[in-house]
């Protein structure tokens, strides 16, 4: 039970699955200078949590509070801050990897990763949107720069990334070829897409030719077999970062063009994501919401790969 000074969150003591996670008491944290403390409404979950659960990787050995996406009320401000004041409704993602911590009651957070949420989006709808939305952002309008009549491929369309992706891509006016599995067709063409490709059944490099971007999620062989969609001088931008120098010459060796990246937290592209929002022009597709205390099965749905759109924890 939570007091005045301290807060609810979800901690690991060890590597593994699910049932490593484990509700714990701690401090709550102070806003350092340039920083906000956030009291918690929502917070979404990624891949990249029950990834960093298991494995580690930029975060290295436990022990650590998991979360990047935050949607809550600022409740005090650190030195220097400006931009928001207590009680400002703010949503956004904290600076990946190395900021994590949104799966508690209270979180900091750089004042500048954060921007106002919009009135009409309540704070689950808001959690479940930023990294996800900003991959896709900085993925295809700034790395890829889409331009309309443009043709993009976005695997996994379905995913976390990927409907919001498809809604980015018909925002600037492309043409959208999706692949995911059948029964989440409909889904997709209600998001705009306007070609789908089910996996399972077509291989898609026999089905798609002359695209100028492909969004992969996916990884794998998925990579290479998707640098032959491309039409000369094309753009492949790979959320899998692995073997960027490998990817990049056999790119070369096809006359097509291959980018590795990771997300950044980002003001600006929260904004513009943010207007999209008030706009009802983009909006996540929330799968299942789960109490914090709930973590563990939440990780243990997203691990199936089945969701189609975003998990989200919800904390008050």
């Amino acid at each position: 039970m939570s007091t005045a000074n301290t807060m609810r969150a979800i901690s690991q003591d060890v590597l593994g699955g699910p049932e490593v996670l484990k509700e714990v008491e701690l401090e709550v944290p102070r806003p350092k200078p340039s920083e906000v403390l956030v009291r918690v409404h929502a917070a979404g979950l990624n891949p990249t949590d029950w990834k960093h659960r298991a494995h580690g990787n930029f975060l290295g050995k436990p022990p650590f509070v998991l979360g990047w996406d935050v949607s809550g009320v600022v409740e005090a401000v650190g030195l220097g801050v400006t931009l928001h004041q207590p009680g400002d409704e703010v949503f956004g993602m904290l600076p990946y990897p190395f900021g994590v911590g949104a799966h508690a009651e209270y979180v900091t957070a750089p004042a500048r990763a954060l921007v106002r949420k919009p009135a009409g989006v309540d704070h689950t709808q808001a959690a479940a949107v930023p990294l996800a939305a900003l991959t896709a952002w900085q993925a295809l309008v700034d790395t890829a720069d889409l331009r309309p009549g443009q043709r993009v491929l976005i695997h996994a369309a379905a995913g976390g990334v990927g409907h919001l992706a498809v809604q980015i891509a018909k925002e600037r006016g492309a043409y959208v070829i999706g692949t995911a599995s059948s029964g989440k067709h409909e889904f997709l063409r209600g998001l705009g897409a306007d070609e789908l490709i089910d996996y399972r059944e077509t291989d898609f490099t026999e089905a798609v030719r002359d695209v100028d971007v492909v969004l992969d999620t996916i990884g794998g062989d998925y990579r290479s077999r998707s640098l032959r969609t491309l039409r000369s001088g094309g753009l492949l931008v790979s959320l899998l970062v692995s073997g960027a120098a490998e990817l990049a010459e056999e790119a070369r060796g096809l006359g097509v063009r291959a980018a590795e990246m990771l997300v950044e937290a980002d003001q600006a592209g929260m904004a513009a994501i943010a207007s999209l929002m008030t706009a009802g022009r983009l909006r996540a597709t929330v799968a299942e919401v789960f109490p914090l205390a709930e973590a563990a099965k939440a990780h243990a749905s997203g691990e199936t790969g089945r969701t189609v759109g975003k998990l989200v924890l919800r904390v008050r």
